[in-house]
């Protein structure tokens, strides 16, 4: 319910900024989780959860971090918009790629291409359309709506991750140092590159940041629900739940940095 039309127009009005963006989290990221994956000898299952979390997009926290971290929070908005469309094609063709070169014959799961689509659909773009007419029709009930909206959804993350922690207790014990290890190098790394694409690319400062975050930021609820209700594996949604609180705790230097930046100069 914050979005509006212009949000899906500024790719054209600024086009360099938005397409970095697009282009960092749709394929930059993936690419890095998988050479992190393949340098660190992750195990297959968790190794899936990792390219699953690197293929979702921001989701509304990335847009929340970007605006208290005084970033371009229009920008985070239209490269989220964005990306949850394109994400519903690039979702399934970079989870299943991952399930047939990281499972061997003995581990027969596969994606249902078709249905993962149909979810995907249901749960990003139809609630994206949904919003857009809400906030088109009834412009200040959204307005008034969404800080009580950003609760519920960070409530809500923080549900999911709680019960997949307590649920894969054991597993999570057992591969806290690997998955632990992969899934921090991903999301600092992964921040770090989008900052510095942004400034190789002569973006300012705020939209630099705005870049680091949206590539680093990803939608841990999505990832989680593909886990746990499309895929039925919750093991490979471990790394969903830790990425989760990895990257509030990423994104809160982050907030804490250019805050302090900003009043200085």
């Amino acid at each position: 319910m914050s979005l509006v039309i212009n949000d899906f127009k500024r790719v054209v009005l600024f086009p360099k900024a938005v397409i970095l963006g697009l282009v960092g989290q749709i394929l930059l990221l993936p690419l890095i989780a998988f050479i992190l994956i393949k340098g660190l000898a992750v195990e297959p299952m968790i190794a899936i959860g990792v390219m699953l979390i690197a293929a979702c997009p921001g989701g509304s926290s990335s847009n929340l971090i970007s605006h208290l971290a005084k970033g371009d929070t229009a920008l985070s908005i239209s490269i989220t918009a964005i990306s949850s469309l394109i994400t519903v094609i690039s979702i399934p063709l970079i989870v299943g790629s991952s399930m047939e070169y990281f499972l061997v014959a003995d581990q027969p799961i596969h994606l249902p291409v078709i249905k993962t689509i149909t979810a995907l659909i249901v749960i990003t773009v139809l609630p994206v359309s949904l919003g857009l007419l809400v906030r088109y029709k009834f412009s200040q009930f959204a307005i008034r709506q969404e800080s009580k909206i950003n609760v519920f959804s960070g409530l809500f993350l923080a549900f999911l991750v709680i019960a997949i922690l307590i649920q894969q207790i054991e597993n999570v014990k057992a591969g806290i140092v690997s998955t632990g290890l992969v899934v921090v190098s991903l999301n600092v790394t992964s921040m770090i590159f989008g900052f510095f694409i942004g400034k190789f690319f002569k973006l300012n400062s705020s939209q630099s940041t705005t870049i680091g975050i949206e590539i680093g930021i990803q939608n841990g609820t999505l990832a989680i629900l593909i886990a746990t209700t499309i895929l039925h594996q919750s093991e490979m949604a471990i790394p969903a739940a830790i990425y989760s609180l990895t990257m509030f705790i990423s994104g809160g230097f982050v907030i804490l940095i250019r805050r302090k930046k900003v009043k200085v100069y």
